[in-house]
């Protein structure tokens, strides 16, 4: 008994060993910060995972005025730094939400050797970025269904009143609605006390140029089934478009970290440690 339990003990050891080598890194969507993640965040680290949830230039707690952000690369700055700060042998997986999905496309093909995995939920995932037409129609939300988008966002006008908005966020009155309508109420409590405009000119003016070894990065998508920011039907356009390694859905509206975190949790476990698992 004494021996088998001594090498129960060991197996457990070699296992929480090899859970700490694995590195989350967490990208949230337009008008979110690395606060989004904090049940998963909480999870992942009481299994022994390592986790980083960064904010974007502009987002969560980052100084930066949201509303003078109009390149891509600007607002991607925070992600592009800290994997160049990573050792030259350290591999982390990517997840994005939402918009996130372009900051890990851009850096999954920057630094293919340090993305181990990228994995999107509900998210925006284009190869290139908005290069057609479809592009757009497939990966920015329409709200349209809830009303003109001056009834929707409250907007902010960087380049003055005569130009485009340079950010927009989603009215708080409508934001229960549209981003958490499964979601329990004390989260999208805190959303509507923490969400920032997000630098929509600067998402829009995503393009991407595939970098060496970025199509060997193994892909997962996460559909959200109940989506009204990025719809099933637009998830499923690019999903078509650029089919990834794997595909999952969750029952869950557009912020699956606050509508469903065990099930989300549990599902990007699996993924990291098994990379091949099919439900």
């Amino acid at each position: 008994m004494g021996e088998e339990h001594f090498v129960e003990k060991e197996k457990m050891e070699e296992k929480l060993e090899e859970v700490s080598k694995i590195h989350f890194v967490l990208i949230h969507g337009i008008s979110g910060g690395g606060w989004c993640w904090y049940k998963i965040k909480s999870l992942m680290e009481i299994s022994g995972y390592k986790v980083t949830c960064l904010d974007l230039k502009g987002a969560g707690i980052h100084p930066h005025d949201p509303t003078t952000i109009i390149s891509f690369d600007d607002y991607n700055q925070p992600l592009i730094n800290f994997l160049s700060s990573l050792p030259q042998n350290e591999q982390v997986i990517l997840v994005g939400h939402s918009a996130g999905g372009l900051s890990v496309t851009d850096a999954t093909h920057k630094f293919p050797k340090k993305v181990r995995m990228a994995v999107y939920i509900g998210a925006t995932m284009l190869r290139n970025g908005f290069v057609t037409e479809q592009d757009v129609k497939d990966g920015i939300p329409d709200l349209s269904d809830f009303g003109e988008a001056i009834d929707v966002y409250d907007m902010c006008f960087g380049l003055g009143p005569e130009q485009p908005p340079t950010s927009a966020v989603v009215k708080t009155s409508l934001q229960r609605k549209i981003i958490y309508q499964m979601s329990p109420l004390e989260d999208s409590t805190l959303a509507a006390m923490l969400l920032r405009p997000g630098p929509i000119q600067a998402l829009a003016s995503a393009r991407f140029k595939e970098g060496e070894g970025a199509e060997e990065v193994p892909r997962i998508y996460i559909r959200t089934a109940y989506d009204r920011v990025v719809k099933p039907e637009q998830q499923d356009e690019m999903i078509k478009k650029w089919p990834p390694k794997n595909v999952y859905t969750l029952e869950s509206d557009h912020s699956p970290f606050f509508s469903a975190p065990l099930l989300l949790f549990g599902l990007l476990i699996k993924v990291a440690s098994i990379g091949e698992v099919q439900y």
